[in-house]
């Protein structure tokens, strides 16, 4: 009997706590996903351009794509959260194609950490054509910038199995968007990227 009375106490506890868990997160959306326990937490300055090791990792791209016959064009960097929130909703509530499924603070465009490029043309029109070979050498020019960048760090959203981002090159340094969402930014000495 006395197993019996503990075993059915256990039970209304535990209902009794999942009742106010769910009841918490009605009345506070979010707020027990979103809860930062990282007791290092310090307050991370807003950022406002591209991190200096993507800066220079860009540069670098634009410069070898150059030196073999390869123009290219920067179409995007830092992203600040408004432009984002445009962006996704484009396609959405908004004319045009859906062309990202990042919501504000869910790309690494709003931490600095990401590029968009194209094909830059003689006649100096932009391009996003894949299999465009302007240097003539047999090989696409869109292909061989992605190498280069693949060999300076970069990660090209063309990888992605989910929803294919071919303009887009990131360094996430090791980091996860969680981890960014909370504050957490690679140091702007980054020598090179993890």
């Amino acid at each position: 009997m006395i197993k019996r009375k503990k075993t059915t106490l256990f039970l209304i506890a535990a209902l009794l706590l999942a009742i106010f868990y769910m009841q918490l997160q009605t009345a506070i959306p979010g707020l027990i996903n979103d809860l930062d326990l990282d007791l290092d937490h310090k307050e991370t300055p807003e950022v406002t351009q591209l991190h200096p090791y993507v800066l220079q990792q860009k540069n670098e791209l634009v410069r070898l794509a150059k030196k073999k016959g390869i123009s290219i064009i920067i179409t995007d960097g830092f992203r600040s959260h408004e432009e984002q929130t445009r962006i996704y909703n484009q396609g959405r509530s908004t004319k045009g194609n859906i062309v990202t499924n990042a919501k504000a603070g869910e790309s690494l465009h709003n931490y600095g950490l990401a590029i968009d490029f194209a094909l830059r043309l003689k006649d100096g029109s932009v391009i996003w054509d894949m299999e465009y070979d302007g240097n003539g050498n047999g090989k696409a020019d869109w292909m061989e910038v992605v190498e280069i960048a693949k060999d300076l760090g970069f990660q090209w959203g063309g990888d992605w199995a989910n929803f294919p981002d071919y303009p887009h090159l990131q360094i996430d340094f090791g980091l996860s968007i969680r981890e960014l969402k909370r504050g957490k930014l690679p140091p702007v000495d980054v020598v090179e990227a993890k």
